[in-house]
């Protein structure tokens, strides 16, 4: 599993995300991407793991919170750690994931802290990401994807 790194401190925080995959409308494949105003950045979904909760669930959970999107886990991807605006290490863990249930029910929406969501290819989504880490665990996607 590839890691991503970019500066230290002596907290640490966890992380889960992951990277949501769907046949796309005309062949290939389309992740989610989420904007974030507060931010001003595109990225996948992901967030601080709860007390108590491992990184799987609370990226089930950032997910969904995110996107709306109910999701099962796949494969492990490339995980990713950077310094966060405190000044802390922030280590974020990611999976492929599928949305779960009729593919009608696969429509991504905005909530909370994201302001847009969208389905995009992956060689847009490699466009529209703000941040390289994001892209290293956008070509660990796609290498999974590849071998699915």
């Amino acid at each position: 599993m590839a890691e991503v790194s970019a500066g230290a401190s002596s907290a640490q925080i966890r992380a889960g995300g992951g990277v949501v995959a769907r046949p796309g409308a005309e062949g290939g494949v389309e992740v989610v991407l989420v904007h974030r105003p507060r931010y001003d950045d595109w990225t996948f979904p992901k967030g601080k793991v709860d007390a108590g909760e491992q990184e799987e669930a609370a990226a089930r959970r950032e997910v969904e919170e995110e996107t709306g999107l109910v999701c099962r886990l796949g494969p492990e991807l490339a995980s990713c750690s950077y310094s966060d605006r405190k000044g802390r290490t922030k280590v974020v863990r990611y999976w492929l994931m599928q949305p779960e249930g009729p593919a009608q029910a696969w429509l991504a929406e905005s909530t909370g802290e994201v302001d847009q969501v969208k389905w995009l290819s992956v060689e847009a989504a490699g466009a529209a990401l703000t941040y390289e880490r994001d892209r290293e665990v956008l070509r660990s996607a796609a290498a999974a994807l590849a071998t699915s």
